[in-house]
């Protein structure tokens, strides 16, 4: 751990890509003001979606190579401080509180905590793996092999992914839904339908229910479902969402509503303090306040919030967009993008395989999937626009609006 020093210009909580990336944004306009990073997780910053995606599926991809402290390390105003907890912030005082007592000063905050797993009635150990951090990755790692079993719970975002990549290396996968399909809750019904289906096909069992409980049984786990049935692996990885990490936001009396609110310039509601990536709660300029928890959200917000810090009276009115590779496919989201709104279904020759989800409430696009089809994100935010000024009447006339070969 670098020593930590008793004031600085700026302060970052957090020690992922928001906070690399609010040193990019500082730097932009700052060259020398002092920086510290703080991260409660051991490793230093890396770009996440590599824990899931490209360290199983590129033979050529190392943890090291999808580390992003190597500009943090240059700079010789920047201090890197891993595995060390943040325990309060004073506001009032410009002062944070680690855990061990030090207190440290700073001119412009920026919180950016992240998210933490949302947990179930399994204790985390050694072979349960709550899957978010590098850590979490080498552990899983350090698990599995060609002749490995695992039990994927989840069949969301996270949970798709990571049965994904473990068939792809050859781990024999269970994956435990609660609900009928994979993704249900983003995909319309018959996509959803289709991936469970390719899931199965590539050997993956699937299996439904809730998780009732489980442990470690020495070399293996066991996960219990609802209704009785007990699954044995070598390892469980728990992917079931995520929740904002704002409990030193509450306590120091920041206005939280699902996340730590902020304003159009990345302002919480605490002078010099500022939020940014998973745990920011934003004005986006296309769609009102949300909170996106994806890695383009993290780059261009902690980018931003650095600026903003450095001195920049921009707004920020980025509309994010995130991906994800499955099996043989691949999808680009730009958007809100939940089953429960409207949707329109535009497939290629009529058949689930390439083509384009719109999702609507009111007549306005609220986001668009893409799904096999690729550099038509700026048109699906020109599209959101579009109907945010003007709805359309008939939803069935977007089908074409955005191309596909």
């Amino acid at each position: 751990m670098t020593d930590i020093q008793q004031s600085y210009d700026y302060v970052i909580v957090g020690g992922g890509v928001a906070a690399a990336s609010a040193v990019t944004g500082i730097r932009s306009s700052d060259d020398s003001g002092t920086v510290a990073v703080i991260g409660s997780e051991p490793d230093k910053p890396v770009y996440r979606p590599a824990l899931s995606k490209d360290l199983w599926l590129k033979d050529d991809a190392t943890l090291a190579g999808s580390s992003l402290a190597g500009d943090l390390d240059d700079d010789d105003h920047v201090d890197l401080v891993t595995d060390t907890t943040v325990t309060a912030i004073d506001p009032d005082a410009h002062v944070v509180r680690l855990a061990d007592g030090t207190a440290v000063t700073y001119g412009k905050l920026l919180l950016a905590t992240g998210a933490e797993p949302r947990t179930l009635s399994v204790d985390p150990g050694p072979r349960v793996v709550y899957y978010r951090t590098a850590a979490d990755y080498q552990r899983l790692r350090g698990l599995v092999g060609a002749d490995s079993h695992v039990v994927v719970v989840g069949g969301g975002y996270i949970g798709s992914e990571l049965a994904s990549a473990l068939v792809q290396n050859d781990v024999a996968v269970t994956l435990v839904l609660d609900l009928e399909d994979v993704q249900e809750q983003m995909f319309p019904r018959a996509l959803a339908a289709s991936l469970t289906k390719a899931f199965a096909d590539r050997g993956v069992t699937v299996v439904h229910g809730s998780v009732a409980g489980g442990e470690e049984t020495g070399d293996g786990v066991r996960i219990r479902l609802d209704d009785g049935t007990d699954i044995t692996a070598d390892a469980a990885v728990i992917g079931v969402g995520v929740l904002p990490r704002t409990g030193l936001a509450e306590a120091a009396g920041l206005d939280v509503d699902n996340g730590i609110v902020v304003d159009e310039h990345l302002r919480t509601s605490a002078p010099d303090v500022y939020a940014a990536g998973d745990v920011a709660s934003y004005p986006d300029a296309l769609l009102g306040r949300r909170r996106v928890e994806h890695v383009d959200q993290a780059e261009k917000s902690g980018e931003h919030a650095g600026r903003a810090m450095a001195g920049s009276g921009d707004t920020y009115d980025y509309t994010p967009f995130f991906w994800s590779d499955i099996l043989d496919a691949g999808y680009e989201v730009v958007g809100e993008t939940s089953s429960a709104l409207d949707m329109v279904e535009d497939w290629k020759d009529g058949q689930v395989g390439t083509g384009v989800v719109y999702y609507l409430r009111a007549g306005q696009v609220r986001g668009v999937l893409l799904w096999n089809v690729w550099d038509s994100v700026d048109k699906a935010r020109e599209l959101i626009a579009e109907t945010a000024e003007e709805p359309v009447s008939d939803p069935e006339t977007l089908r074409g609006r955005i191309p596909f070969e």
